[in-house]
């Protein structure tokens, strides 16, 4: 029955046992900060809801057996001295469990207090099986029993708030062994010929082409990059709701959704191994740019919200990704990526100048990704030079690809538009020692001790060297043992799980990493890339870090962390190979 265990070990605790497409999860933690002590299947359909609840149990007692629960890409264990539980995915909406001298307690996780909430239980007839069909996410979760038997059905047909669930053990002494699925109306019967063994062998092979398609630069020099690669791997969904391509979704905790600009950063990781999904999570905001040419603030399963955006850093983003993909884009691919690029950016050019503004602003802090910096304290309707430099590049990507797709016209407005947006930032921003920031209602100024200050950096070679020379400087105060502090340390702001201020992000450290690179601040890009990496190979790929102590914070298994992770690795990797292969160096 056992399958020899492959892959780097995780604790669940940290990072959602998953596969990839589905999308459900195995998982104590059911909400933001909160974590049971049993696992549960945890699904990502109309929301994050836990469903079942998974509780190991003593044969002789019939009680709770405390487990030690192990986990690797293929196979998820709860151990004791009496026996194991092991469960495997076979398929993105199927999981099979099996287990030899330990019984399992399979139960709603929600407790129903009407009629028309929470999870209603029966028998279902056609299959032979037991099914919970759940309010929340509007699917059903069908347990069938392939050996073993059941010693306890209760809440069966019940309404209201009766115990619903269904007990497994074995028969004299044996195994017992159960299929779970989640599906939408009805299925035909369960069936299927692969022992256990084949499934969780399946699942290992498939994650092993994964990594060795995402990572096969990696070395011990390296050690995080099979789990950053299964971070991916397991939080990417099929297409299903609103979600119309394969998502990676930032994580399989709480934080289920895909930020439109966090989608950049796992395009990346991903363009040279998987270059379509790559290319898909590129284009997934986009499915939903709205009238105006803006991108929503994010999507999930059953929601698109339009209440902010994101930067605009996909002129960027796009300029990387076309390069580290394995086969260049034709004519037709570049001019729809053209298409959405330009309404993008008109967005910012009409809808966020004020009449008269050569810089386009903020609304919320929110809107620049860093939601709560301390350079939106003053105001938060701000025009500030990240938000420019930003803005700078994308035009020169529109311009660049205008030349490619044969618009010289076009080009030569793009190029225009960018080097007037570049000298109106100098102009109203620069004071000759720092960027400052802007009320878009005024001529009210202010600078600030966040990083957030110090972004125009991603200029690179754009900038004048004088100017990349105060940004690097200032940027070296903010950096710690771990990495970049997003608020100085020393700063009355600075907070030790501040959000924006004061942990280390990684969408910050590869932003900057790649303008010090392009600036010509190679020193100071290898150290911000080194202590990141050593960071992540420390304590994982949370949502952001303690700057002073490494510690992770916040949602512990998030995606483009550990993308930003890949990339800068990747190009650790390539520039000490010898000889550097003609390849894709990202970085």
């Amino acid at each position: 029955m056992t399958a020899a265990p492959s892959g780097p070990a995780f604790s669940v605790h940290d990072i959602p046992f998953s596969t990839h497409g589905s999308w459900f999860g195995i998982s104590p933690v059911l909400a933001e900060k909160t974590r049971a002590e049993d696992l549960h299947l945890v699904s990502h359909q109309n929301g994050m809801h836990a469903v079942l609840r998974l509780v190991p149990l003593e044969v002789a007692t019939g009680g709770r057996a405390e487990t030690r629960v192990e986990a690797t890409p293929s196979l998820l264990r709860w151990i004791h001295e009496a026996g194991h539980i092991e469960l495997a995915y076979e398929s993105p909406d199927t999981v099979r469990v099996c287990g030899e001298g330990l019984g399992l307690r399979v139960s709603a996780a929600a407790q129903t207090l009407t009629p028309f909430n929470g999870t209603y239980f029966y028998r279902e007839p056609v299959a032979d099986a037991y099914v919970f069909t759940s309010y929340e996410t509007g699917r059903r979760y069908r347990v069938t029993v392939l050996s073993g038997s059941v010693t306890d059905m209760s809440g069966s047909e019940a309404l209201g708030s009766a115990e619903r669930g269904v007990t497994i053990a074995a028969d004299s002494g044996g195994g017992w062994e159960i299929a779970v699925e989640e599906f939408d109306a009805a299925r035909a019967p369960y069936a299927s010929s692969a022992a256990f063994g084949k499934v969780a062998e399946a699942a290992r092979n498939s994650f092993a082409e994964f990594v060795d398609a995402v990572a096969p630069w990696r070395s011990s020099a390296t050690p995080a990059a099979e789990l950053a690669a299964y971070v991916l791997w397991s939080a990417t969904v099929r297409p299903a709701g609103l979600v119309g391509r394969p998502a990676v979704l930032m994580s399989k905790h709480w934080m289920d959704k895909v930020w439109s600009w966090d989608h950049c950063f796992n395009a990346l990781a991903l363009a040279p191994g998987c270059p379509e999904l790559a290319r898909d999570q590129f284009a997934l905001p986009f499915d939903h740019q709205d009238e105006s040419g803006a991108l929503p603030d994010s999507v999930t399963h059953s929601e698109v919200l339009y209440n902010f955006v994101k930067p605009p850093i996909h002129g960027w983003a796009f300029g990387r990704l076309r390069r580290r993909l394995p086969r260049p884009l034709d004519q037709a691919e570049l001019a729809e990526t053209y298409g959405m690029l330009e309404r993008w950016t008109d967005f910012w050019l009409t809808a966020r100048r004020a009449p008269g503004a050569a810089l386009p602003h903020y609304q919320h802090g929110n809107d620049s990704g860093w939601d709560n910096a301390t350079t939106f304290d003053p105001a938060r309707v701000v025009v500030t030079a990240d938000l420019a430099a930003f803005l700078i590049l994308q035009l020169h990507e529109l311009a660049f690809l205008a030349t490619e797709l044969g618009r010289p016209e076009d080009a030569r407005k793009w190029t225009r538009t960018a080097e007037e947006t570049q000298a109106a930032l100098f102009d109203e921003l620069w004071n000759g020692d720092r960027f400052i920031a802007r009320s878009a209602h005024g001529e009210d100024t202010w600078s600030s001790s966040s990083l957030l200050d110090l972004m125009p950096v991603v200029l690179g070679e754009h900038l004048p060297d004088d100017v990349s020379a105060v940004l690097a400087e200032r940027i070296e105060d903010h950096l710690t043992p771990h990495g970049l502090a997003t608020e100085l340390p020393d700063s009355p702001h600075y907070l030790a799980d501040g959000y924006w201020r004061g942990p280390i992000w990684a969408p910050a450290t590869v932003l900057i990493e790649d303008g010090l690179r392009r600036a010509g601040h190679h020193r100071l890009a290898n150290e911000i890339s080194a202590r990141f990496r050593a960071l992540c190979e420390t304590y994982g790929f949370a949502e952001n870090f303690d700057a002073l102590t490494g510690t992770g914070l916040r949602d512990r298994a998030y995606t483009w962390t550990a993308g930003s992770y890949l990339l800068l690795a990747e190009a650790h990797e390539l520039r000490h190979a010898a000889p550097a292969p003609a390849a894709h160096t990202g970085g």
